[in-house]
């Protein structure tokens, strides 16, 4: 999900402060990791108002891989645990919830935002 939607992300923050996306811009992005395409979102003056949600997204994302860092076995035992599969799956519905307020945040409904949601 990182991957897809911090290259969303940063497209669409591109798109808002040059109203356009050149193939360089996107070769530009694909030579970041997910996480660097968010925290160049969350760094830059241009887009203040998204670096409090950039930030909460990428909370989650380390709490998600410190909660994942195990081998498969103790993985799938937590994930039968029902109580814990329960937290994880609020997690998950909250990290979507993030990602997709900071789609709309940064995208503005513009129309590179609409081609990119539909």
């Amino acid at each position: 999900m990182l991957t897809c939607y911090s290259a969303l992300l940063y497209l669409l923050a591109l798109f808002r402060a040059k109203h356009s996306v050149s193939p360089t811009d996107a070769m530009n992005m694909i030579r970041l990791t997910p996480t660097e395409r968010l925290e160049w979102l969350r760094d830059d003056q241009r887009f203040v108002e998204a670096k409090a949600i950039v930030g909460r997204i990428l909370d989650h994302y380390e709490r998600f891989l410190e909660t994942t860092n195990m081998d498969e076995k103790g993985l799938v035992a937590h994930f039968m645990d029902k109580e814990l599969s329960h937290e994880y799956m609020d997690a998950a519905y909250k990290f979507g919830d993030l990602v997709f307020e900071a789609l709309n945040l940064i995208g503005g409904g513009n129309r590179f935002h609409r081609l990119l949601v539909v």
